[in-house]
């Protein structure tokens, strides 16, 4: 069992939390702004910001799976007290509040709102934080500090 629900968790990580980072990541790259210049060639694209935001929201909503499974796992193993598994769960539980109450609703109003490019840098260092937080919970995965079993 605990096999399977391991498995269950990385694979969901990779297929679900990944596209999110890249999405959130890019978005700000693809996103009009109010000032853009007439005559030069488009660098943003509207059309694929929305793309990257509906990722965004869509795979969101499916990377629950992660650290539902991760919590199920942890169960299982008799590691929910210990201080990695403790940390990872508080960090998981930042970047999903940072995803859900900043990154898309920022997304949206970016896309509804266009402005001078100030929300699209703001944005930029929200998805950034955002990666940040789960490169972290990943080196706690593989790293355990504290583990007290092997």
């Amino acid at each position: 069992m605990e096999s399977f629900l391991l498995s269950v968790h990385v694979v969901a990580g990779i297929l679900f939390v990944g596209p999110v980072a890249v999405a959130a990541s890019l978005f700000p790259r693809y996103a009009p702004t109010a000032d853009a210049p007439a005559g030069r060639p488009a660098i943003r694209d509207a059309g694929t910001a929305r793309v990257l935001h509906r990722i965004t929201r869509s795979y969101a909503a499916m990377a629950l799976i992660v650290p539902v499974v991760g919590l199920v796992l942890a169960m299982v193993q008799g590691r929910t007290t210990e201080v990695w598994v403790v940390v990872a769960m508080v960090l998981t539980a930042v970047a999903g509040g940072l995803l859900a109450l900043q990154v898309v609703p920022a997304q949206s109003s970016a896309l509804d709102r266009p402005d001078d490019g100030s929300q699209l840098r703001r944005l930029s260092m929200m998805a950034g934080v955002f990666n940040l937080l789960w490169v972290a919970v990943v080196v706690l995965m593989i790293v355990r500090p504290g583990s007290v079993q092997v």
